[in-house]
């Protein structure tokens, strides 16, 4: 089992419109692959932080979910037009290997 743990720092100002992203982007993504992904807020540490997990069979099938979302317009959209909700260069990506 394969998680991807993706997090962001939120622009000051922004909480707000970066959740209702956050959770806009989860149905959007459960719609398109299949895949349920849940987003989550530290409890501690910068509180202006969101982050977004989601589980996979393997390596292989997290491949193949991310490229179909790479490609479709739609979903690129939505990250383009919601990208003054963080700051850049914030994004954070971790992949972890259940055992």
């Amino acid at each position: 089992m394969i998680t991807l743990y993706r997090s962001a720092n939120i622009a000051p100002g922004k909480n707000t419109r970066a959740y209702a992203f956050a959770h806009e982007m989860v149905g959007y993504i459960k719609d398109k692959t299949g895949h349920v992904v849940k987003v989550a807020v530290p409890m501690a540490g910068n509180p202006n932080r969101v982050a977004w997990s989601v589980q996979y069979a393997n390596l292989g099938d997290m491949e193949t979910h991310h490229t179909k979302l790479m490609a479709d317009t739609k979903y690129m959209d939505m990250v383009s037009k919601n990208a003054d909700n963080f700051i850049a260069g914030s994004v954070c990506d971790e992949v972890w290997r259940a055992i």
